[in-house]
């Protein structure tokens, strides 16, 4: 059984990226994520659009460590922390990755925390810049 001679061609330059790509541990095709991130940070620039900023807070006494923040955070910044606090819970912790998962202050987080232990402030672009000199 032999594959026609255009199903063979293709299955070898497949071979030889895979190979390639092995070899080099590093991917020759982008991924369609970041094909996008890329064409929304053109966009952005090109139009200057401001991009909405906020900082979470979190009250680490107050968490019994639900994880709903977690669960339900739209910009997916909140991770559950290796430490614990007093109780003995794991509280919510802030890890962003800018400029694309950032907190954008919606707010959410402190409407479903149901011990009111997290909040969100907005951020503007002064007092972002103030902050890292």
């Amino acid at each position: 059984m032999y594959l026609p001679m255009y199903i063979e061609s293709v299955f070898i330059s497949f071979s030889i990226i895979y190979t390639i790509e092995r070899v080099l541990k590093m991917p020759f095709r982008k991924s369609m994520a970041e094909i996008e991130q890329e064409r929304k940070l053109k966009l952005i620039e090109q139009r200057k659009v401001p991009l909405r900023r906020g900082k979470v807070y979190v009250i680490k006494e107050r968490c019994k460590g639900c994880g709903f923040c977690i669960e339900n955070c739209p910009s997916g910044v909140l991770v559950r922390s290796e430490d614990v606090n007093e109780k003995g819970y794991h509280y919510p912790v802030v890890v962003e990755d800018p400029p694309f998962k950032v907190c954008i202050a919606c707010g959410f987080c402190s409407l479903i925390c149901p011990e009111f232990a997290i909040y969100s402030v907005l951020v503007e672009p002064e007092e972002e810049n103030d902050g890292r000199d």
